[in-house]
């Protein structure tokens, strides 16, 4: 079961980091240009209208219009602050809109390219994100998504639960604090039941390296994310709690003086039927 903050606290957590977002998403980065060049790849022939859902401070966006000039170019983001960041970035050459991906304000049938890149995996309703990311995509057209799926942060995840479990009475309340990334099996059965002409699913590992657990922790709350994952928890059982997942992460994943942060990069390449 995802129990997600609702659409007001993802809007306000990321709106807040936006001025800062860039400084701190190296992973994110890299997916995008992962997932830029997977578009290049794949795609048949350049799109006349491409989509960026959840587009953020505009990173992919950019390398679209580098690939694509003559494409008309749209954002959405739930976040104002990260629409007037690409519209500063991106100029005239695109069009932005605050929006939430699971009630796009789009006619069907808007684009013949949609893409978002490390976003969903914040969606409350997968299955009504994916099935409205399908609405606004034109017959002919394609869509192209990536975000983290369920082993993300999973060293993170371990070693909180087994500090959860040595120090907190109420462990499920704290278990439940930790974000739940959606299975690979989720995202096969909303797509199955979509109408699209192909589909693939690939899962990539993406690896950053921090130096102790609250470099970990303060990378995650200063894009926004951990907010939106859950927010922190005071007191001193927390503190205690803190205090050992860190012990546990550094005794167990450790190496030459850093600690891993693993991520799962579940890729979707769909298309749909003239």
């Amino acid at each position: 079961m995802h129990l997600m903050p609702d659409s007001n606290k993802i809007a306000a957590a990321f709106h807040q980091k936006a001025g800062e977002y860039d400084q701190h998403i190296r992973v994110q980065k890299r997916v995008v240009a992962q997932l830029a060049s997977s578009v290049k790849l794949h795609l048949g022939t350049s799109p006349a209208h491409i989509l960026d859902v959840g587009t953020g401070t505009g990173g992919l966006l950019e390398r679209l219009h580098s690939s694509y000039p003559a494409a008309r170019l749209t954002g959405v983001d739930i976040a104002l602050n990260m629409c007037l960041r690409t519209r500063q970035k991106m100029g005239g050459v695109c069009q932005v809109v605050c929006g939430d991906v699971e009630c796009l304000p789009f006619r069907a049938g808007t684009f013949d390219l949609v893409v978002s890149a490390s976003v969903l995996q914040w969606v409350g309703n997968l299955s009504l994100a994916l099935s409205e990311l399908r609405r606004v995509v034109q017959p002919g057209g394609s869509i192209s998504l990536a975000f983290f799926c369920d082993g993300t942060l999973g060293e993170l995840q371990h070693c909180f639960r087994d500090a959860l479990g040595r120090f907190c009475c109420d462990e499920g309340h704290g278990v439940s604090r930790l974000h739940d990334f959606w299975t690979v099996d989720d995202v096969k059965s909303i797509v199955n039941r979509l109408d699209f002409e192909k589909a693939v699913v690939t899962v990539e590992t993406e690896v950053d390296w921090y130096d102790d657990l609250y470099s970990l922790l303060r990378a995650i709350k200063n894009i926004g994310a951990g907010t939106v994952s859950g927010g922190a928890v005071k007191g001193l059982g927390w503190r205690r709690v803190l205090q050992e997942a860190s012990r546990l992460y550094q005794q167990r994943y450790e190496i030459e003086g850093h600690i891993p942060a693993t991520y799962k990069v579940l890729y979707l390449t769909a298309s749909v039927g003239k």
